[in-house]
């Protein structure tokens, strides 16, 4: 049950673990895959199934729900998982730098470490989550979405800048130093944020009589049942495959099919990253009520988002035949801008659906909602690529094989938009979430703007 008990201050306070998160796993995801890669030349492949493992550990998030619903206590798994995620990202610059000496052992650290990393990410994660969504007021979520993606990115961003700094000149003791200096200062501004939150919002709320705990198992099974949280489930999953699926194949696109260097296509990734910024802004600005009146529900604003995105892909698509006139960076904004609004207005959605379940669930719903999305996206970039890869063998062409790519991440957005605006079609779901549009009225909104 929502008590929406939480000020702005205390969602940035809860904003600065995701900022904590996002610092360690750019610096195990991007950096060490770089150097993986380039310094140690090794298959890259080897980071690619490192990360891939990162993800298949978030498996475990409904778990890690489960069991701050059970204890009533989200704030000791929040810390804990900070605390193993930055033990794991220590160890993976260990791992890293003792590739250079033994390769062997140097794999099998790794392999470790992105076990702790994933069991971190989950931990923390999941818990944040269900934490915003107990305390924080319906009509704060979307801003709270944003506010908190956006902190995630700027740690990302002033973690990999920084980084990069200190990094120069490059050596394998300095790679650890580094990592080991994040994950400390990661740990620390996690215990800050967080410690005594859950101890001032009991204050502010009237204590309920504990109710029975029934196993994980049973539990996962109630929150399965419920037919809204199972296809919120599947337009999860469905949303963040093609979300995924386009991210690690744009720059070689760009590059092969525009004759971009590497320079520019990084650029196009910031670009991208820049429209992303917007399109949060505009959804969980607008979509507030906060910044006058809110026009459309976090509903309209997921198909909006869901129906630009798709939009975008196709432009993509279709500018693959006419790369000497497709403005091809007006279409990459908009692709990013269409994904930001998508992702606040879920992630709002995602607060909402779970503090309307059965009481003391909330744990657990975003848990099962968190490992279809982390399923998907590890799963879609793998995807994306491969299907390009077997596009090119079969057709011998990359234009073609990148446009039906592009094509086929529409469907899948324009499939999740048609799924999220009938998800309020039920009885049960239309009389536990009246606040929802049903299908055609989301539609029709989206449709006259």
């Amino acid at each position: 049950m929502t008590t929406g008990t939480l000020g702005w201050f205390g969602i940035l306070r809860l904003g600065l673990v995701q900022t904590a998160l996002g610092a360690i796993v750019v610096l195990t995801t991007s950096t060490m895959n770089r150097v993986m890669v380039v310094e140690l030349a090794l298959p890259a492949m080897l980071p690619g199934a490192l990360v891939t493992l990162h993800y298949a550990l978030q498996v475990l998030r409904p778990r890690f729900g489960y069991g701050s619903d059970r204890g009533g206590r989200r704030v000791p798994w929040i810390i804990g998982g900070m605390a193993v995620l930055a033990i794991g990202g220590v160890g993976a610059a260990a791992a890293t730098a003792w590739m250079t000496t033994n390769t062997p052992a140097g794999v099998a650290l790794a392999v470790a470490a992105f076990v702790l990393i994933g069991v971190g990410v989950g931990a923390c994660g999941t818990s944040l989550l269900a934490l915003m969504a107990t305390h924080v007021a319906p009509s704060r979520r979307s801003v709270a979405a944003m506010i908190m993606w956006m902190m995630m990115i700027a740690g990302i961003v002033v973690t990999a800048t920084s980084a990069g700094h200190f990094l120069d000149p490059f050596t394998p003791a300095r790679l650890i130093e580094v990592t080991a200096s994040v994950a400390g200062a990661a740990f620390v501004v996690t215990c800050l944020a967080a410690l005594g939150m859950e101890r001032a919002q009991s204050r502010a709320e009237p204590e309920e009589p504990a109710a029975p705990k029934p196993p994980f198992l049973k539990a996962l099974s109630e929150v399965w049942a419920d037919p809204l949280a199972r296809g919120f489930t599947v337009f999860v999953f469905l949303s963040m495959l093609a979300y995924s699926a386009q991210d690690l194949i744009l720059e070689p696109f760009a590059g092969t099919v525009f004759g971009m260097s590497p320079g520019e296509t990084t650029k196009l990734a910031g670009l991208q990253h820049a429209g992303v910024l917007v399109g949060m802004l505009i959804a969980g600005l607008l979509g507030s009520g906060h910044f006058g009146r809110a026009r459309w529900s976090l509903r309209v604003w997921i198909v909006g988002g869901c129906l630009a995105s798709a939009l975008a892909l196709v432009s993509l698509a279709a500018g693959a035949f006419m790369a000497d006139v497709f403005p091809l960076r007006v279409a990459v904004f908009s692709l990013g801008a269409g994904n930001g609004v998508f992702a606040v207005a879920a992630i709002g959605s995602m607060m909402t659906l779970a503090s309307e379940g059965q009481s003391k669930r909330e744990g657990t719903r975003i848990g099962l909602w968190g490992a279809a999305q982390a399923f998907a996206f590890g799963l879609g970039g793998f995807i994306g690529t491969v299907g390009v890869d077997l596009g090119r063998a079969l057709l011998d062409s990359p234009v073609m094989a990148y446009a039906i790519v592009f094509s086929v991440e529409g469907v899948l957005f324009v499939l999740s938009a048609v799924l999220a605006a009938r998800l309020g079609q039920s009885q049960q779901g239309a009389a536990r979430a009246p606040h929802l549009l049903p299908s055609r009225d989301v539609i029709l909104q989206v449709a006259r703007g």
